[in-house]
């Protein structure tokens, strides 16, 4: 078995199941501990990370800069606009420079693309805190928080309707098959997902015993689910798009009438910041089937794991 020290994390289709269930089986020890009241565990003492944002971060700027901190480590934040790439510095001089001064690189991309030139030139570790292609760290925190809620994640059938072609899609299907989920995805056929992702979800749902189905209608994708997932249809960058994917996309608003498809148990699951009355409902988001701000924490938890299992010397 491989080792995940040193690993760089770009998205998941680089990782064997077994690895994916570490990642989120150390999340969960490590919230237990947290609130157990062990708040700081130094295993990232004198280490330092490197958080570059090309995008607006909430969720992911708090969380991380936290994961570090609350390991130990030291977080350097840095807006790109304030850093010598916003003046045409070449991605490898950066990725080579800050190497020589952090144990990792961490950054939120615009293209997939910056993040696979970051690890070819970078000497420590890049994780991918949101490209284009892969949310990899909403994944792991969605299925961490599935496996809270049902006390496993084989078995539980997830549905995701909408644009199954984005990057919380993507890695959501990969991190859920990975654990033996069954995923059901809706959404129009221009909206699937990604051919690489789709041959990554077999090969992975073949070693671990998950499986994933695609649907144009989205009440078929929903019937009897556990979890009902939906993210937002205009993601940034494709505002140019909006008016085209709201048109094509309406019928897969998560409401009242699609969720009651649903299981008698199900919960509904969102990676925010949502839109409400677009991709999902007022009333179904601030319901108690909704778990979203449980899956809003554990992106700190399952970060904390992913830290320490790449750069903590946890194993």
């Amino acid at each position: 078995m491989r080792s995940l020290a040193g690993r760089h994390l770009l998205w998941l289709g680089d990782f064997e199941p077994w690895e994916i269930r570490r990642f989120v089986e150390v999340g969960l020890e490590l919230k237990r501990r947290y609130y157990a009241g062990e708040r700081i565990i130094p295993v990232l003492r004198g280490k330092s990370v490197a958080l570059i944002f090309e995008k607006p971060s909430t969720r992911t700027r708090v969380s991380m800069e936290l994961a570090v901190w609350q390991l130990g480590g030291y977080p350097v934040v840095l807006n790109a606009n304030e850093m010598q790439l916003s003046r045409g510095e070449p991605v490898k001089d950066t990725a080579r420079v800050l190497s020589r001064y952090v144990d990792a690189i961490a950054a939120r991309v615009k293209k997939h693309e910056t993040l696979e030139e970051m690890a070819r030139y970078s000497s420590v570790p890049v994780i991918n805190m949101l490209s284009d292609f892969s949310h990899p760290l909403q994944a792991l925190a969605d299925v961490m928080t599935i496996w809270e809620r049902f006390g496993r994640v084989e078995g539980v059938s997830v549905s995701y309707v909408g644009d199954c072609g984005n990057n919380v899609a993507h890695s959501l299907l990969l991190a859920s098959v990975a654990l033996g989920a069954k995923v059901r995805l809706g959404c129009p056929r221009e909206y699937r997902p990604d051919a690489r992702v789709l041959r990554a979800a077999e090969e992975m749902s073949a070693k671990s015993g998950g499986s994933f189905e695609i649907y144009d209608d989205p009440a078929e994708a929903v019937r009897g689910a556990d979890v009902v997932y939906t993210d937002v249809w205009v993601s940034m960058g494709q505002e140019g798009e909006a008016e085209v994917r709201r048109e094509k996309l309406r019928p897969y608003q998560v409401n009242e009438e699609l969720m009651r498809l649903a299981s008698r148990n199900a919960v509904f699951m969102h990676c925010l910041p949502a839109r409400r009355g677009e991709e999902v409902t007022e009333d179904v988001i601030e319901s108690p089937r909704s778990i979203v701000w449980e899956q809003a924490e554990n992106r700190l938890h399952v970060q904390k794991a992913v830290l320490a299992l790449i750069l903590g010397g946890l194993s």
